[in-house]
């Protein structure tokens, strides 16, 4: 659950949180990428989701394992990628997405910024993004098509596998592409129930044309153009 300030609302102790867009949506539609280019751009600040998550959080995920009676290691690889079905995959990965929010958002109020914060990844859920928000426009959720999702696993080293050794890669593999499909299929049905703007990304333009068209998006949180960086 979101912490709450006395007052009820949202404890955000810089007012970061206030200037903070966000971009969500499915696993290899060019989120970081987009975030990356808009940072440049707009000289913004740029925080990623999923390198947190992955690094910055471990003691976090570790001390909550341990709470739960888990063993701090993790799941199993083989069970976790092999022996589980996608549907269960992906219900399991909703259900964690509250907590490593919270993780994000303690993050994010520690930053101090004089330009607007712009946050990506695939666990910034609409419906997690949308009590804190003042205007759905704070948000777009970016999803790939199937067809540029294929291309992405074509193209993208870090895509190709699920990285453990595995009794059956090909089935963990498969097992993972339906998962990010069935979490992306979510978060589009989150973000059209909330008035969230979905982009679908196709591959018809490329990164920059993606980048304006979010930038379009963001614009009146965006610095105006004599302030943007080069």
């Amino acid at each position: 659950m979101t912490e709450r300030a006395t007052d009820g609302q949202v404890w955000d102790p810089y007012g970061t949180l206030r200037r903070v867009l966000w971009i969500g949506g499915g696993q290899w539609a060019g989120k970081s990428t987009v975030a990356r280019l808009l940072a440049d751009r707009y000289g913004l600040t740029a925080y990623s989701y999923d390198f947190h998550d992955a690094r910055g959080h471990n003691d976090r995920r570790i001390a909550r394992r341990i709470k739960l009676g888990h063993s701090p290691a993790g799941p199993d690889p083989e069970a976790t990628w092999v022996d589980t079905a996608p549907q269960d995959m992906a219900a399991e990965t909703l259900a964690g997405f509250p907590v490593r929010f919270e993780w994000a958002l303690d993050d994010l109020r520690a930053l101090v910024s004089g330009r607007p914060v712009l946050a990506e990844g695939w666990g910034l859920r609409p419906e997690l993004v949308a009590p804190i928000i003042d205007s759905p426009r704070r948000m777009v959720v970016m999803v790939p098509t199937e067809a540029f999702r294929d291309r992405q696993l074509r193209e993208l080293p870090r895509a190709a596998g699920v990285g453990h050794d595995l009794s059956d890669p090909t089935r963990a593999q498969r097992n993972r592409l339906e998962r990010d499909r069935l979490v992306a299929e979510d978060a589009v049905r989150s973000a059209r129930r909330l008035g969230i703007r979905v982009i679908e990304v196709d591959g018809t333009r490329d990164a920059d044309a993606v980048a304006a068209l979010v930038a379009d998006h963001f614009r009146p949180y965006l610095p105006p153009a004599e302030d943007r960086k080069a």
